[in-house]
């Protein structure tokens, strides 16, 4: 397992150790022990989700509020997708900026999002199944999100916008300038 850091601190891909032979293939898709040892601290995660959606599927920018934010290990099993993390900590050097990543079946890489960051992804194959690790219990009073095409992000998802395909709830998500932000003093881990 490697560890590959994006422009954004703490915002990371990880790179699995594939073992390939004429029967197929084999990795670890997941270690705790070595993944707090490559991202550098402890980070115990707790609930594992899961996702099938088909092409043009949008689903983001989500996260959960304080006290209940989550850090998200996400990867995907079958299709391909558009990952993004968006900086939401107000103060931060990178705030409102974006870390993206194709993750797919072939690829077999995992993106590591901190808690003080908005996710979201699209899926760019016919169908997609997603799974993802998060180290907080989700919390239904505590969801919040952000606008997946606001300007002042400026997201190029990678498909034609009319091609998008949206939930209600994130149709009417708030722009970043109007949404609940985190303070990139405040110690999320708590």
């Amino acid at each position: 397992m490697e560890i590959h850091p994006t422009h954004i601190k703490d915002v990371f891909v990880i790179h699995p150790n594939i073992f390939t032979d004429s029967r197929g293939y084999f990795f670890e898709s997941f270690s705790q022990k070595k993944f707090n040892e490559l991202v550098g601290k402890e980070i115990n995660f707790v609930q594992d989700n899961e996702s099938k959606s088909t092409y043009g599927v949008l689903r983001g920018l989500h996260f959960q509020k304080a006290p209940y934010s989550q850090s998200k290990l996400v990867r995907v099993v079958k299709g391909a997708v558009w990952d993004v993390a968006v900086d939401i900590r107000r103060g931060s050097p990178t705030f409102g900026q974006y870390a993206a990543v194709e993750l797919n079946e072939d690829n077999k890489q995992q993106l590591f999002i901190p808690r003080g960051f908005a996710h979201g992804y699209v899926v760019l194959s016919e169908e997609a199944i997603v799974q993802y690790k998060c180290d907080n219990y989700y919390h239904p009073a505590s969801e919040g999100s952000v606008r997946f095409n606001d300007p002042d992000l400026n997201i190029d998802w990678k498909i034609p916008i009319k091609d998008v395909i949206l939930s209600d709830k994130d149709k009417n998500a708030p722009l970043l300038k109007n949404a609940y932000l985190f303070d990139y003093n405040q110690n999320l881990y708590l």
